[in-house]
């Protein structure tokens, strides 16, 4: 497997020390300012050696580059160091029910391209994989999928950039975030609601034969979840994701949280009404179901409260400080979703008395938030961030 992608370049796999990744994260945090090896020495607690060590072999392998001097403050002028974004890209892949979106991101998670096709997760394994494929390859420019795959034109249509920009960098992977429940860890899909044809299938393992990089598997909430964290969302939070269907990703103690049987997050399939409407998971009345049925009529509002329901059942039993929404359906009328949601936890929150009611906004991203949270399950690790 060529870690490196078509176009060659570092093994970024390879730079996975704890040492290194405190150094990129500082760098990356920097800008284009960029940070003397001093400071840098000063932040991590590494000795001034260990550190011109370390900066000196990703200054050869293209990773970081000077920024210039920085202004003195009566000693010697220190030189500034500072990451180059372009000197490596991640793909991510949101595998919706309906929908696939694909961006090409640079070791910021700057999106450099963005590229958005129609899916059908019940066309079984061969047709989904061939529109996968076809769009990871066109996304990156023809970066993916071994020695003679060429450019893909792909089904698809390119939203943003040009995929073109990567040619000559390193692909450090894929990132593939869809619907659960699953098993992150060894990248094999379990019976995804509506679709049981999928339950066992090593999809992981056969993306990565395809496109010939490491590819790595989580659910679309965890991997958004992840993007937040990283983009700076702090403390303990739930990220809710309506979309065609509904879940959750946790960050619980600054990483996300899987469970000890990766099925953490399956938070539209708690029942909240035991008469209730069948679910295609097998239950009745959860608030999934009942959601997206408030959805189809039309009823937001009503849709709104249900996920506001669900919503306090979690503050209650995990007491965070933060609750996102995010999705399609949300995006679609975002005020009426954050203003229903938050007063059923005003309401939560008067009833218990002396606790201020949990905050409630849009997550940062719009539509494309799985997705670059996808990418992130390539680029966290390699800052040094925790995936939990």
């Amino acid at each position: 497997m060529n870690t490196a992608g078509a176009a060659g370049g570092v093994n970024l796999l390879a730079l996975r020390s704890h040492n290194t990744a405190l150094l990129l994260d500082l760098l990356r945090q920097a800008g284009r300012a960029g940070i003397s090896r001093l400071e840098l020495a000063e932040r991590t607690g590494l000795t001034p050696q260990a550190v011109s060590k370390i900066t000196a072999r990703l200054r050869d392998d293209g990773l970081v580059t000077e920024a210039g001097r920085q202004a003195s403050t009566g000693g010697k002028p220190r030189t500034a160091l500072r990451l180059v974004p372009e000197a490596g890209h991640a793909v991510g892949l949101h595998l919706d029910r309906d929908e696939l979106r694909a961006v090409l991101v640079d070791l910021t998670g700057t999106v450099v391209a963005e590229r958005r096709a129609a899916l059908d997760l019940g066309a079984g394994a061969d047709a989904v994989l061939g529109v996968v494929v076809r769009e990871a390859r066109a996304v990156t420019g023809g970066l993916l999928g071994g020695p003679g795959a060429g450019a893909e034109r792909g089904e698809g249509e390119l939203l943003v950039g040009d995929p073109a920009a990567a040619v000559g960098s390193t692909v450090l992977g894929v990132g593939v975030a869809m619907p659960g429940p699953l098993d992150h860890t060894h990248g094999v899909l379990h019976r995804v609601t509506g679709f049981p044809e999928w339950d066992g299938f090593p999809l992981r393992d056969e993306l990565a034969r395809r496109l010939d990089v490491p590819v790595v598997l989580d659910k679309d909430t965890n991997a958004a979840a992840l993007g937040l964290a990283v983009g700076g969302e702090a403390g303990a939070f739930a990220y809710l994701h309506l979309g065609t269907g509904l879940g959750a990703g946790l960050v619980l103690g600054g990483a996300v949280h899987h469970g000890a049987r990766t099925g953490a997050g399956e938070f539209g399939h708690q029942v909240i009404q035991l008469d209730g409407p069948p679910c295609p998971c097998g239950n009745r009345g959860c608030v999934e179901v009942l959601c997206l049925a408030a959805v189809a009529r039309g009823d937001v509002d009503e849709a709104a409260r249900v996920l506001g329901e669900g919503a306090a059942n979690l503050v209650g039993l995990l007491d965070i400080d933060l609750v996102l929404l995010g999705g399609r359906t949300v995006a679609a009328e975002p005020e009426r979703f954050v203003r229903g949601v938050g007063v059923v936890l005003d309401a939560r929150a008067s009833r218990e008395g002396g606790s201020s009611p949990v905050p409630v906004r849009v997550a940062s991203g719009g539509v494309r938030g799985v997705a670059e949270g996808a990418a992130q399950l390539l680029l966290a690790p390699l800052f040094g961030r925790s995936q939990g």
